[in-house]
């Protein structure tokens, strides 16, 4: 199966007809958060493939041309808190970055996170006492605390990710949040025990 996963930034040759020739043997599309609606849907409807996301930080609403708010993508299916089966694949999502601001959607706690975390695991029990993985593919916008992740409060990562790959051991955690630009340096791809944590930003084609 290949994965195209898109965060965080409008990709030119991707919001073009180049789309599909240059992905046409895409499966399945993830956005891992903040990106604009008529570009998650540009994708989709162009692809034809399902299509699961997260909210980013700055993931609220957009005003379509009619004037009518969209609080949700067309052809997309949110992932926060579900385990889903797509293509022989599991999928699981977590939504939102650290909290930097009070009373603002998409942000939480490390205990808030952490709660969510625990909520999304009782999807995973049977699998995960059966002796398999509880999922394949964990989806987040922030990343974990101490990978990929920064100083600032705004970009420190969850340290429930961390437990998350420990307790269900997913093949890949994709993240973005984290503009590859804020740090050039900084790897894109970690090992983390069983896991591997990509950041996505602002693409990256995948094959599972």
């Amino acid at each position: 199966m290949k994965l195209l996963a898109l965060s965080d930034e409008v990709v030119n040759w991707i919001y073009s007809p180049a789309l599909i020739e240059r992905c046409a043997g895409v499966d399945l599309v993830i956005s891992c958060g903040d990106l604009p609606m008529h570009y998650m849907e540009f994708v989709t409807s162009t692809l034809n493939v399902p299509s699961y996301y997260v909210r980013g930080n700055h993931d609220l609403y957009e005003v379509d041309e009619e004037g009518a708010i969209k609080t949700e993508p067309q052809g997309w299916i949110n992932l926060d808190l579900q385990r889903r089966r797509v293509g022989g694949i599991t999928l699981a999502g977590l939504q939102g970055c650290l909290r930097y601001k009070p009373h603002v959607p998409y942000q939480y706690s490390q205990r808030g996170q952490r709660l969510r975390a625990l909520w999304l695991m009782r999807t995973m029990i049977g699998p995960l006492l059966r002796g398999e993985r509880g999922i394949d593919v964990l989806v987040t916008h922030a990343p974990p605390f101490g990978i990929h992740d920064a100083t600032d409060l705004a970009h420190t990562g969850f340290l429930a990710y961390e437990w998350l790959i420990r307790v269900a051991r997913p093949r890949y955690l994709l993240h973005g949040h984290q503009h590859r630009n804020y740090a050039p340096m900084q790897t894109g791809e970690t090992r983390l025990q069983d896991t591997t944590v990509i950041n996505v930003h602002p693409y990256r084609i995948i094959e599972l």
